[in-house]
């Protein structure tokens, strides 16, 4: 069951609704919290939206116009009188106040405020979730392995202190705080207690220009059944307590929510990774910004995006409610993290303001999948299924690769996220708890699909999850055919042996089909990125460390980044929030901090985001998102270790300095014909055409063309199979 909401105003980096009330009895409107309306009383949820408020409390602002004294407002929840907890904002008219001890589902707070003859007031209703979840990813999965015990909290170097044993049965786990400090040979120790500034202490100094001790306030605790992490530059041997109304003097009020890679493996576990590699991102608290992250925001423990925005959601409005409004909310990772930056931005708008993916993906659900599971029947083509002889070149053609080795490395390591019989599971799910079609048809089922259940929903004749996984039609090696690069017999061999899986990720004789409502529901419901949804207003840097020529191979192909931008043309007809960067994946790994361009990176999203939100004027968001972007941010890649910038737009393939230093290569889907955009799931068939070919089959060759293709073969000058614009935002499951 899928609940739609309709899109609502974005304000500070959260979607938010904001009441604006005149006189008692006037109409009541939505308007930004900026517009002068001559509205009396508007009211704000600033650390979340108010449908999706979590864990009893919620960070509110009533704004007040200046005809009425700021002591004459009252406050009301569910009718008792919370007016206490609001206090006047310096620089506005305006009261804030952390609300809490709301009822599980609808709260209605009330402002009033009445003098002499004149009684005016606003509502807002607050929808109120459990701080456990969940709150539009649908019913929590089962089992769910709790790991609350083996993650590491922020101790002495001899201690191996963890978050200790599970509360619940929602892994939940008591919040703690803990204070780290940098030193001057820059690692971290955790701070003396009661604090005191060691001998060793670094300084260091904010985008703000601010010169302070480098100590940093980390929280853990849960959230959502996931293990939450934040952490802000804060003193304690100077400040009190952070809070909305006092927050930490060295934070920027900018906040990096940190998106850590992986898939395979991702379901069923709590996990005990966070981020990029820890909550303690030197890059980012140097320069005063407040980092956030959770284990669910990780792929290789959770590999579904609507269940990460949705704890990232969760765990940044516990943020907010800690430390005070955010400025802004820069997303930060790589590979599965820009699995999920990617279409959260779409998807859910107002939870990331800009995002720096690197080595990135559009998805996992079709640029992803579909390139792995085709790796995969190639490889498993070569080597059980086929008596030609196949040389490394002629393999290269059919798969678009740069080296025949790519097809190996990508394939049966990768697509094993599509293999429910067999499939990876943690280690924490014992053998015994396994799917096993044969011996265990109950047992848990460890693929990608079962894990979005749902959002796909359930294939009524098995039980298991829909799947949207199809190559039927797909001409594999009809651009290397063309090209005269393999014979007509290796098409044909190839076509009519390479196969597909089976409902649980076996190899099968023929083709995958894949399941038409699964595929309607992954184009509604944005598993597949559009780009003209929220992230027509998100400005997005994609970084890329290259290494599509590695000798081994790597699933990190740049061509993904085209296929995104493909894909905001298409949507939107420009890319005018897109910029690439690309450097030698050699020099710094695949997003390595120490790198001067992704560091350069941040600066610049950091300057492109302040310009957005300082443009008040009511130009269409794309105009503003365009204009804001820093003059120096334009596609470029990069030489001498991040220190030579070439500039040149960013192409598919074709010419160029850039293009020459690091090519982007395609995918054997490509080389069937599908376009850069990369996102048709199951094609439209059309008859064969003798035109599509340049070479002549003889007519034995054209009956065996016709049994491989009897239903006939991929039309992609027409829109794939149940494929539709993405249309409804802030979706519930």
């Amino acid at each position: 069951m899928i609940r739609r909401v309709a899109p609502l105003a974005i304000m500070c980096g959260l979607a938010v609704i904001v009441i604006a009330v005149g006189v008692l009895g006037a109409s009541v409107s939505p308007a930004s919290a900026g517009d002068d309306d001559g509205a009396h009383l508007r009211i704000v949820t600033l650390s979340t939206r108010p449908d999706t408020v979590s864990g009893g409390d919620v960070l509110v602002r009533i704004d007040v116009h200046r005809d009425i004294p700021l002591n004459t407002v009252r406050v009301m929840v569910n009718g008792h009188d919370v007016t206490g907890v609001f206090q006047p904002e310096t620089g506005r008219r305006s009261l804030l106040g952390l609300v809490n001890g709301l009822n599980l589902g609808a709260n209605t707070l009330t402002v009033d405020e009445t003098r002499g003859k004149g009684h005016r007031s606003a509502q807002l209703t607050l929808t109120n979730y459990p701080i456990a979840g969940p709150v539009f990813s649908g019913p929590h999965e089962r089992p769910f392995v709790c790991m609350t015990q083996n993650f590491r909290v922020p101790s002495a170097a001899t201690s191996t202190q963890t978050l200790g044993s599970p509360l619940d049965s929602n892994c939940s786990a008591a919040t703690r705080v803990d204070y780290v400090y940098r030193t001057t040979a820059g690692t971290y120790k955790l701070l003396p207690n009661p604090p005191i500034h060691p001998s060793d202490l670094a300084q260091t100094t904010t985008t703000q220009g601010k010169t302070v001790p480098y100590i940093v306030r980390v929280e853990t605790g849960t959230i959502n059944r996931a293990i939450y992490q934040t952490a802000v530059l804060h003193d304690p041997t100077t400040e009190a307590a952070p809070s909305p109304f006092a927050s930490p003097a060295a934070w920027n009020r900018r906040l990096v929510y940190t998106l850590g890679g992986g898939c395979v493996g991702g379901w069923y576990i709590q996990g005990t990774s966070i981020g990029n590699g820890g909550i303690l991102e030197h890059l980012h608290l140097s320069q005063g910004y407040g980092v956030a992250s959770s284990t669910l925001n990780v792929f290789g423990n959770n590999c579904q995006e609507v269940l990460a925005a949705e704890t990232l959601m969760m765990v940044k409005e516990r943020f907010v409610e800690n430390y005070g409004e955010v400025f802004f909310t820069i997303g930060w990772g790589c590979s599965g993290g820009s699995e999920q930056s990617l279409p959260i931005s779409d998807d859910y708008p107002g939870l990331l303001d800009g995002i720096v993916p690197g080595c990135s993906f559009p998805e996992v659900t079709a640029a992803q999948v579909m390139n792995i599971t085709d790796a995969d029947l190639l490889d498993h083509y070569f080597k059980q299924r086929t008596a030609l002889t196949w040389t490394d070149p002629a393999k290269v053609a059919v798969s678009g690769y740069a080296n025949a080795a790519t097809i190996a490395t990508i394939g049966p390591p990768n697509a094993i996220r599509v293999k429910a019989q067999g499939g990876t599971c943690n280690a924490a799910i014992p053998p015994s708890m396994r799917y096993d079609k044969a011996t265990n048809p109950t047992g848990v089922r460890c693929d990608v699909y079962d894990h979005m259940v749902n959002i796909f929903g359930r294939d009524p004749a098995t039980g298991f999850a829909r799947r949207p996984l199809d190559n039927v039609g797909v001409q594999y090696g009809l651009a290397a055919l063309n090209a005269g690069t393999i014979t007509k017999q290796q098409f044909l061999d190839l076509n009519q042996f390479i196969g597909g899986y089976d409902n649980d990720g076996n190899y099968v004789a023929t083709r995958t089909v894949g399941d038409l409502e699964a595929l309607r529901i992954a184009y509604r419901t944005g598993r597949v990125t559009y780009g003209g949804a929220g992230m027509v207003k998100t400005p997005i840097i994609d970084y890329r460390g290259y290494v599509d020529e590695q000798p081994a191979g790597n699933v990190h192909q740049r061509f993904h980044s085209f296929s995104m931008r493909e894909r905001l043309l298409d949507a939107n007809g420009n890319f005018d929030n897109h910029v690439m960067l690309t450097e030698d994946g050699a020099s710094f790994g695949l997003y390595g901090d120490a790198s001067p361009v992704l560091s350069g990176a941040l600066r610049h999203m950091d300057e492109w985001l302040t310009n957005l939100k300082q443009d008040g004027s009511n130009a269409p968001d794309h105009v503003k998102v365009r204009r804001a972007k820093p003059g120096d941010l334009v596609d470029a890649c990069f030489t001498q270790l991040g220190t030579e910038k070439v500039v040149e737009p960013a192409t598919f393939q074709g010419g160029g300095v850039c293009n020459g230093l690091f090519p982007a290569y395609s995918s054997p889907r490509m080389v069937a014909g599908e376009p850069v955009a990369n996102n048709v799931l199951k094609c439209q068939l059309k008859p064969i055409d003798e035109a599509d070919y340049r070479v002549t089959f003889t007519s034995v060759e054209q009956t065996q063309l016709a049994a491989i293709f009897a239903q006939g073969v991929c039309d992609y000058g027409k829109p794939g199979v149940g494929q539709k614009p993405f249309e409804d935002t802030w979706e519930f499951f």
